[in-house]
């Protein structure tokens, strides 16, 4: 069956919606093309027993990521704040901390080694020009060096490295080791600064969405209605100046415009005919995902909040690094809601318990939600898990990061159009790269290029 539109856009995630509702309304023919039998993307709810919506991917907003918080607005949707009242727990370089507030009670050499780090950290990001980070100050030395590089020559303390592990590992799901320096310094100067990336008040986990972050997406997806096509993967893009044929299944259909709004190494995966530019298809190369298995434990009632703790832990020593209170909005008129405490491994942790039975990585994640609050943790009413790097139209989360090398050889190539291919997704993005904020960014950029095309 073949068709023709003005612009075809494959992927349903925000960033794609994005771009498919800003372009509907300039008066463009668009169709979206979306593999999964469900839009959103790395946004996706589940169902907690009673009913309750809860995320299993993307969920959190913050206050200076105007884009998203807008699009929120403009859907109708609201947004509840993050449980952090009471005691947090840090566990860093073998020393416990329970503490209220931003700063975790250390040592104070340790301290004071943070502090040095993290003022390094975000002068360097600060001179990264965010549109190309690629022109920054001393660029090609720090793209040629880990970010893990980077620390050890920085971070004077065993302790002061391991607090910035365990935020690489938090932030970008993987290991310092694994990612350029560059692309690091230009991820935090993207959000604005190490605070706000790792901030709970203030930050980057301020906010939920009432309803589950996948809501966003649900909500697009009505307004555009059967422009939106479910179970279609591309599988084939034939271009040429004039135009592509995308091609998904049976259905093969002319635009005058195509947005590939997946991520990296997804896109990737698409047939192009004639092939992608060299420097093009090097980049994706060398853009992996990070990796995470995330898991919501359920409870009758958010016991830790009565025992003092606001159910934020981290370790860098426990494979649960990161956990959060994400007991959800409350949605009956008593605001009776089970209680949610949300944990993370990722990285290396998610490379290890992704290949433990299911029994055995619950057990583990029981063991050290009783570490961090408590034996009763080791009596949920359920658990709900989510190991990205299974998904097959993902293949991991948050985002993807650049390798060592890439942004300074390839860089250029990240948002350039290749004849009428355009480039989205929030790894694209200029301002809260691997955000929801992110992907809305880099959704009107492409609605603005094809907008000024014609």
């Amino acid at each position: 069956m073949d068709s023709s539109v003005d612009v075809v856009v494959v992927g349903a995630g925000i960033a794609g919606l994005v771009a498919a509702r800003e372009l509907t309304r300039t008066g463009h023919e668009v169709q979206v093309f979306e593999a999964r039998d469900r839009v959103g993307g790395r946004l996706l709810n589940a169902t907690l027993p009673g009913g309750a919506p809860i995320e299993v991917g993307g969920q959190w907003v913050g206050p200076t990521q105007h884009r998203i918080l807008a699009l929120i607005g403009e859907l109708g949707l609201q947004t509840f704040p993050t449980h952090v009242a009471g005691r947090h727990i840090a566990e860093v370089g073998g020393a416990r901390s329970d503490y209220s507030g931003r700063i975790p009670r250390l040592d104070p050499v340790t301290l004071a080694d943070i502090a040095q780090t993290q003022w390094r950290l975000d002068r360097m990001a600060a001179r990264v020009p965010l549109a190309d980070p690629w022109r920054a100050p001393g660029a090609e030395r720090l793209d040629s060096q880990t970010f893990d590089t980077w620390l050890r020559r920085t971070a004077r303390t065993p302790r002061g490295r391991a607090f910035f592990r365990l935020l690489t590992e938090a932030v970008f799901s993987t290991g310092p080791e694994d990612l350029s320096a560059l692309w690091a310094g230009f991820y935090i100067g993207a959000a604005g600064g190490l605070d706000a990336l790792i901030d709970t008040e203030g930050g980057a986990q301020q906010d939920r969405v009432v309803g589950g972050a996948q809501t966003i997406a649900i909500e697009m997806a009505r307004e555009l209605g059967d422009r939106v096509m479910l179970d279609s993967p591309v599988t084939a893009v034939d271009w040429d100046a004039a135009g592509a044929r995308v091609r998904t299944g049976d259905h093969v259909v002319s635009a005058r415009h195509v947005v590939i709004a997946v991520p990296p190494p997804l896109a990737s995966r698409i047939r192009y005919s004639p092939g992608l530019p060299g420097d093009r298809d090097q980049l994706i190369q060398r853009m992996p995902m990070g990796r995470v298995i995330k898991i919501n434990v359920v409870y009758p009632e958010p016991f830790w909040r009565a025992d003092g703790w606001s159910g934020q832990a981290n370790s860098d020593t426990r494979p649960l690094g990161t956990v959060f209170d994400n007991t959800p909005h409350a949605s009956t008129s008593d605001g009776a809601v089970p209680g949610v405490l949300v944990g993370f491994l990722e990285g290396r942790h998610a490379d290890r318990a992704s290949r433990m039975t299911a029994a055995d990585r619950r057990a583990q994640v029981l063991e050290d939600l009783a570490g961090y609050f408590g034996p009763r943790d080791l009596g949920p009413v359920d658990y709900i898990e989510r190991d990205w790097a299974e998904e097959e139209y993902s293949r991991g989360c948050y985002g993807a990061f650049a390798a060592p090398g890439t942004l300074t050889r390839f860089g250029p190539h990240l948002r350039r159009p290749v004849g009428p291919i355009h480039w989205a997704g929030t790894e694209t993005a200029t301002r809260w790269a691997g955000y929801m904020d992110g992907a809305v960014e880099s959704g009107r950029r492409v609605a603005g290029e094809i907008v000024c095309s014609r």
